[in-house]
């Protein structure tokens, strides 16, 4: 087992523990903006197709149902404006986190291939590189990268931390030098449905591939768009010459979603409403924090999409952390995100209405 664990980083968490019992005594509670796990109610609708669905005695199958394909291909040409999209096109995944990390596995990758992600990003693309022993890279322009031996790229629009959005003429840009040197992308547009200031697009629209999914995949879940991080509910859609051997290895693997969760999916791709819902509540919570953090001394900077503010004093951000926790708020540090980040902090917006004006009124 060691032979795998010291291949990990140290899990960054475990680091902001004495922080988060600073805020933890603060006499009205602590204001916890750390980790962007959804606290609103999971829509009725779809407890409801939980529900009717509990009754699932035997396995569920790793490619889903018809209705759970149905569903996916359906949203995507419908949000995402992808066309032609078939059920070859899609694979159903148990959340998108145990996909980052084990994607570079599961592609065959190893010892002397290259896996690139952005310079601030979500820390499960290095553990997935280091899992299948491959190495790794940042970039802040994919198209600077050296392409020899690079054999998956990771995008991240909407950004995690930082919300900043790639415009539609630069995933143009990339796509096509991807393909012109071989190399798969995997876009991570978990935030999609969370644009603020600007419009996500998604590299499956027809604009930025030219109508074909040659080399391209997207990874999309239902976690913060229908406060589905319980249910562990993500697909992917592009590509199927390189969807069919996932397939196949998940099939051996046995990771499967469950029969219940395909069903709330299908309930839940059905139904824009509840998003819609959802992004006026995290708009409004957005809208009081950002003001507040302004006038506290921040500056905001991105942060035009996802869930978070990506906010600095320019000071250390643990200095910044160790202020906010005084204050009861916990927020994670920038340099959990890449060393470029060491003088920020990200500010969830996953609290309740109640916290949110907490925090803004300790803010104050």
């Amino acid at each position: 087992m060691s032979a795998v664990t010291d291949r990990l980083p140290t899990f960054p968490w475990d680091k902001l523990e004495p922080y988060k019992k600073t805020a933890a005594a603060h006499p009205d509670g602590i204001v916890d903006l750390s980790v962007g796990t959804p606290v609103d109610p999971v829509p009725d609708l779809i407890q409801k197709a939980l529900i009717a669905a509990a009754d699932s005695p035997g396995y569920p199958t790793v490619w889903g149902t018809p209705a759970l394909r149905d569903a996916i291909t359906g949203w995507v040409e419908r949000r995402l404006g992808a066309r032609d999209v078939t059920h070859r096109h899609v694979l159903p995944i148990v959340g998108s986190k145990e996909l980052v990390a084990w994607l570079p596995t599961q592609l065959g990758l190893g010892p002397g291939d290259r896996v690139a992600y952005p310079r601030l990003a979500y820390p499960t693309y290095e553990v997935g590189a280091r899992l299948a022993r491959a190495e790794y890279e940042t970039y802040d322009d994919p198209t600077q990268l050296n392409p020899e031996g690079l054999k998956l790229l990771w995008l991240n629009s909407p950004s995690n931390p930082t919300g900043k959005v790639l415009p539609k003429d630069e995933l143009t840009r990339i796509v096509a030098w991807a393909r012109e040197h071989g190399i798969l992308i995997f876009s991570d547009e978990c935030y999609l449905e969370l644009g603020w200031e600007a419009a996500p697009v998604s590299v499956l629209h027809p604009d930025v591939n030219g109508g074909s999914y040659d080399g391209i995949v997207a990874v999309h879940s239902l976690s913060k768009r229908s406060n589905l991080a319980g249910y562990r509910a993500a697909f992917l859609a592009g590509d199927p010459a390189v969807l069919a051997p996932l397939l196949e290895i998940r099939k051996h693997g046995g990771m499967m979603t469950s029969a219940p969760t395909q069903a709330a999916v299908v309930a839940a791709l059905g139904d824009d409403t509840h998003v819609q819902e959802q992004r006026e509540r995290y708009l409004t919570r957005r809208t009081a924090l950002r003001e507040a953090l302004v006038a506290h001394g921040f500056r905001i900077e991105h942060s035009e999409a996802s869930l978070y503010l990506w906010a600095t004093r320019d000071e250390s951000c643990w200095k910044t952390v160790a202020h906010l926790a005084d204050l009861g708020i916990l927020v994670a540090p920038g340099d959990f995100y890449g060393e470029a980040g060491e003088n920020f902090v990200r500010v969830a917006l996953t609290a309740t209405d109640e916290r949110v004006r907490a925090a803004v009124n300790r803010l104050s």
